[in-house]
């Protein structure tokens, strides 16, 4: 057996217990006639002692290993006040279990600092940093409550093609692939299938996938994979899903607080639950003008004006009613005013992390909108289609997996958010 117990299942209380661990060499320090050793695994550190009299010397030798070597230590768990933890391992043997053939790129316990380059080089390396696995630890959480607030929701999961025949929103930023003898992409997004499931009759359906766009940016907010949680919901119209997004989107900070506590504390700052406020694209502008930020009607909000937004109205901010010169060809036209759509972004932290619309769902606008964006309906003809046959209204959502990550654990780049990110340098490891 190679560990009987994690760090964090030790106590006090088991003062006297010989445990069995397994972990990585933290730290070792030496002294005339005592070596600690820090033994590390996924759940925390504990000290290790030998101390010459009372351990035996192949024992004491056994714990001076380079830094990060992988090790089983069988021990008795010792109360010591002094302790951090208070009490720590006497260890009865020490096992190195794979011992280390090359230097470890950077040191690991963060007291010396590495380049994000060279960190995600050996990222596998990186990931036993306490920052790495607190930011992963937080996006597993995130990634649960997504799920288990929507199933209770009545949200069904499905899974969509990530190989798909036409661009799923239009635009060129697209990975071709060959597919056996015809020309395939990666998919952009969900958004067609998730559509076609409601039109099938799921009527509340949810996702977790990966996207894959060719953005040529350098920017510490895009990548070119990532992964979208994706909502779409019949006999639905824009309200409607804006507040499933609201709630789901508080209820995801919520269980963070509550299950990371831990965690968030290597970020120095305690994780603050919002009040979301919403505002239309047109009174945001305005807004945004008046504050001296150059825009004009009919410009996407950009970076700046995302946190010009949230100078305005806090931390989160849902914006409605883009015009339709800016959303995609599916969005719906609003029936008052048709040059706008009934979609919108969710803001958070000064950043989007979603976007969302009422979707068209007759087969006679899809083709005028298509035309409206340069683009040929016959290569949408079996997704025109599908409208044809009694399609509800219906809308949805997609929320950015590793930018809400990144923004809810506040580090300033989306490759900390992203375990192997991808982006246009970077196809390994």
């Amino acid at each position: 057996m190679l560990r009987t117990h994690y760090v964090n299942q030790l106590s006090v209380e088991m003062n006297g217990q010989e445990v069995t661990l397994a972990g990585w060499a933290h730290e070792v320090r030496e002294t005339s006639n005592i070596t600690f050793l820090l033994l590390r695994d996924q759940t925390g550190v504990v000290q290790v002692v030998g101390k010459t009299g009372a351990v035996d010397d192949s024992i004491i030798k056994s714990l001076s290993v380079p830094k990060e070597s992988v090790l089983r230590v069988v021990g008795t768990v010792s109360a010591n006040p002094e302790a951090k933890k208070g009490f720590e391992i006497i260890p009865k043997s020490v096992e190195n279990l794979n011992p280390l053939q090359d230097k470890i790129p950077f040191e690991v316990t963060g007291k010396v600092p590495a380049e994000i380059d060279v960190r995600l080089n050996y990222r596998y390396i990186d990931l036993r940093r306490s920052g790495p696995t607190a930011v992963f630890k937080i996006q597993s959480t995130i990634l649960g409550a997504f799920r288990e607030y929507l199933s209770k929701a009545g949200f069904q999961e499905i899974r969509t093609p990530s190989i798909i025949a036409e661009a799923s929103e239009g635009g060129s930023d697209l990975f071709s692939v060959k597919y056996f003898e015809r020309d395939a992409y990666l998919a952009q997004s969900p958004q067609l299938y998730k559509q076609l499931a409601v039109i099938g009759g799921m009527d509340k359906v949810m996702m977790v996938v990966p996207v894959f766009r060719a953005e040529k940016s350098n920017t510490t907010y895009h990548i070119t994979e990532s992964t979208q949680m994706d909502i779409e919901m019949g006999f639905a119209g824009p309200d409607d899903a804006i507040k499933v997004l609201n709630e789901t989107v508080i209820y995801m900070l919520k269980q963070v607080r509550k299950k990371n506590s831990e965690e968030f504390e290597q970020f120095g700052e305690k994780l603050k639950i919002p009040k979301i406020k919403t505002v239309t694209y047109s009174d945001a502008i305005t807004a945004l003008k008046k504050k001296g930020y150059e825009i004009e009607f009919g410009h996407d909000i950009s970076r700046d004006h995302e946190q010009g937004l949230q100078k305005l109205y806090g931390d989160a901010v849902v914006v409605t009613n883009f015009p339709a010169s800016i959303r995609a060809f599916y969005s719906m036209p609003m029936e008052s005013s048709p040059e706008l759509t009934n979609s919108y972004d969710f803001i958070y932290k000064g950043l989007e992390i979603c976007s969302g619309a009422q979707r068209i769902h007759k087969p006679e606008l899809l083709v005028r909108s298509l035309e409206k964006k340069g683009l040929n309906p016959k290569d949408f003809e079996s997704y025109i289609s599908a409208f044809k046959y009694g399609a509800p209204p219906h809308a949805g959502w997609s929320i950015g997996l590793e930018r809400f990550t990144m923004q809810v654990v506040g580090v300033q780049n989306i490759r900390e958010a992203s375990l192997f990110p991808r982006d246009r340098n970077r196809l390994s490891p």
